[in-house]
């Protein structure tokens, strides 16, 4: 099952990471509710567990803006404000269900389980799309705002990893790992070629840059971070 956790408390976030993981669940982490938000819209989660208080954008408004889109993964809210009126607040949000903290960690797993019961897995997508840019990952088919991109076996790869990690910083380490298969730094300028080929023919002509470098970071697809 691939979660999503949006949750800024450092701490929180690897205790809850390492458990999930620890207990057969695939999972991704952002660290704000901007980072969340984008990756939440990509509708590519069986699961989403977001805390309320975050930086840039609330859980509530990651929760408003899914169901917005008609994304009805469910969702998990973690809180320390555990009033019966904010309680209410999450659930009218769209919150499928809200854990107030602290909790047992046996609680969280036994209500992801029920959630993950009465929403069973939709199909796995078989497009991507990140603002106006399209993946068709049967036809192997990109656009951007329409327009056909041309793109190699390698850089359609790369193009895949960055989507389905859309508003994520993604680092050098990372990409060897997904797109080469490397489990080493070659010291080379590989990364570097594949990524400004990819953004020049992505970004070329576009109104809007979606292929970030985030300095001594990784890069990021998706809003300017």
């Amino acid at each position: 099952m691939h979660v999503l956790l949006i949750e800024d408390d450092t701490e929180a976030a690897r205790f809850l990471v390492n458990g999930l993981r620890d207990s057969g669940y695939t999972l991704e982490h952002a660290a704000d509710g901007r980072a969340g938000l984008a990756q939440a819209l990509s509708g590519r989660y069986d699961l989403v567990i977001t805390d309320r208080m975050l930086p840039h954008v609330d859980g509530l408004s990651v929760i408003e803006a899914m169901r917005a889109r008609h994304i009805a993964t469910p969702v998990l809210v973690l809180s320390a404000l555990g009033g019966v009126d904010d309680r209410i607040r999450g659930l009218k949000a769209g919150g499928d269900d809200y854990l107030t903290k602290p909790f047992a960690f046996a609680e969280l797993l036994a209500r992801m389980e029920a959630l993950l019961r009465r929403h069973p897995s939709a199909p796995e997508a078989t497009r991507l799309k990140v603002e106006d840019l399209e993946l068709d990952l049967l036809g192997r088919r990109v656009t951007r705002a329409g327009r056909e991109v041309e793109l190699t076996a390698r850089e359609l790869k790369l193009l895949e990893y960055l989507m389905r990690r859309a508003g994520q910083v993604v680092t050098r380490t990372m990409l060897l790992e997904g797109v080469w298969d490397l489990h080493f730094d070659p010291q080379s300028n590989l990364i570097d070629v594949h990524i400004s080929r990819l953004r020049q023919a992505i970004d070329r002509g576009a109104e809007r840059a979606l292929i970030h470098t985030v300095r001594g970071r990784g890069y990021l697809l998706g809003l300017e971070p």
